[in-house]
């Protein structure tokens, strides 16, 4: 026993919390055993015996100590399954009464039962039983007995697409689609693709169905261009959702996206591409990640916001584990998906490995954040626009406008409405007038107006109808 108090009860004074509980006295060994579970299912803690909820310390006498190590020792061994080992210390106080301090650590074999079999969690202070599935999983996968992209779903293979995967075993493997029915469940079930009773796994739908929407409708990418820098009810400039495989999903959500960029000339001639102001790299690196380091535990979509002042993308799901945003920034990372990583990194999508994709995006463009919002279960990459600086023209900011074959050129300045109705043609030359209206924020009539100048000046030239024609810049 030691004899002195504050270099062990220091901690006291910092109240309750997810490591920290303190009871006066304990009488009940089933009820032990539930916070012990808790803390074995968490990250392991301590819980103070002779310490009151308020923090202060009335300790216990002898044959409390006694009674209580009695229960302590029950509880461990017989109430909570698998069983804990546990460690206990004994504090003397000045006025000979004791606090047992009681060492629960993080569990090597989870998830853990009480005697009822009920898994207990910490939340703050407190202690709450897993309620759901998605919840049981998750403490399986965290001890990498299963993971979310392995679990069955009610796609049988002939939701498979056949092209896509035949084009796969063709490019990643040199081999053949298989003829026979038999020869393709038994491939795919040594592909770990499907399940022993013939179902498509979450990883085999995601990649290789032909409408995994139709069975995962949750799965997607929403995406909004917002006006300003704040979300909105109901305004928005651009929407969409993306669904199907996740190589589609991930060709058109960069698409969207480079289609809300603004263009700059960099120093190019006015008829030449402009380069977009973020490099599309940056995007590709963080959309994969959203799309493969997610937490498919999560029913819920990944959202694509785009503001004047900034883009973000938000997974469902927190850091896995002990992952935090530093050490994500320095190229630490942790297998969520592994059957997706697997597949992903043969050429699926542009997947460049492990922990390499965060440095990689900031490496190209700095000015990005991470948030890990694990109250809100929620992984937010915000990327930081740049304020649109005035296109330079040739001619101190001047066109040359021929009004007539026999005029002399004149000088007119490219208003800011046209370089963004440049910008926009140029990422979509089938851009309709009404998309071009609303992305501006302009009435038609002055679209209109302004598109005619354009034309006027040889800048720009409509070939075909206006329903199905394109431009040309």
């Amino acid at each position: 026993m030691k004899i002195q108090t504050l270099p062990d009860l220091d901690q006291v004074s910092f109240g309750e919390d997810s490591t920290r509980q303190f009871k006066v006295d304990v009488n009940n060994a089933e009820s032990l055993a539930a916070e012990m579970a808790a803390f074995a299912n968490s990250e392991g803690g301590t819980i103070y015996l002779g310490v009151a909820d308020d923090g202060s310390i009335p300790g216990l006498d002898q044959a409390d100590v006694g009674r209580i190590n009695q229960i302590i020792s029950n509880a461990a061994s017989q109430l909570v399954k698998s069983p804990l080992i546990v460690r206990t210390e004994n504090i003397a106080l000045k006025n000979g009464r004791i606090v047992v301090i009681l060492t629960v650590p993080k569990g090597l074999d989870k998830p853990y039962f009480d005697k009822n079999g009920v898994i207990w969690l910490k939340t703050g202070a407190d202690k709450r039983r897993v309620n759901s599935k998605e919840e049981l999983r998750r403490l399986f996968q965290i001890t990498d007995q299963f993971h979310a992209d392995e679990l069955p779903t009610k796609a049988g293979i002939d939701k498979l697409d056949k092209l896509r995967f035949r084009d796969f075993l063709r490019d990643a493997y040199k081999e053949d689609y298989p003829d026979d029915p038999s020869d393709l469940t038994r491939l795919l079930q040594n592909m770990n693709l499907v399940t022993d009773d013939e179902k498509l796994n979450l990883a085999g739908l995601l990649m290789f169905a032909e409408r995994p929407e139709f069975i995962k409708p949750q799965f997607v990418v929403k995406a909004i261009r917002y006006p300003g820098d704040q979300i909105h009810a109901t305004d928005y400039l651009d929407t969409e959702d993306f669904a199907g495989p996740l190589p589609k999903i991930f060709k058109d959500a960069i698409a969207f996206v480079m289609r809300n960029l603004h263009k700059i000339q960099a120093g190019r001639g006015v008829n030449a591409p402009g380069l977009p102001e973020i490099p599309e790299g940056v995007f590709e690196e963080l959309l994969v990640n959203a799309l493969v380091h997610r937490d498919y535990f999560v029913s819920a979509p990944v959202r694509l916001f785009i503001f004047n002042n900034r883009i973000e993308i938000i997974s469902p799901g927190h850091l896995p584990n002990n992952l935090t945003v530093e050490k994500i920034r320095t190229g630490n990372s942790n297998i969520r998906n592994p059957i997706l990583i697997s597949y992903v990194a043969k050429g699926l999508l542009p997947y460049h490995g492990l922990g390499s994709g965060i440095k990689r995006a900031l490496a190209e463009w700095p000015e990005i954040d991470f948030v890990d919002d694990r109250d809100g279960c929620l992984f937010t990459a915000t990327i930081r626009r740049k304020p649109v600086e005035p296109l330079p023209q040739a001619n101190k900011g001047a066109i040359k406008v021929q009004k007539k074959a026999r005029d002399a050129p004149i000088n007119a300045p490219l208003t800011h409405l046209q370089m963004q109705l440049l910008d926009f043609i140029r990422s979509n030359p089938a851009i309709s007038y009404d998309e071009l209206t609303k992305l501006t924020q302009k009435d038609r009539t002055t679209v209109m107006r302004n598109l005619g100048k354009l034309k006027q000046v040889g800048l720009l030239k409509r070939v075909g109808s206006k329903k199905t024609g394109h431009w040309e810049v």
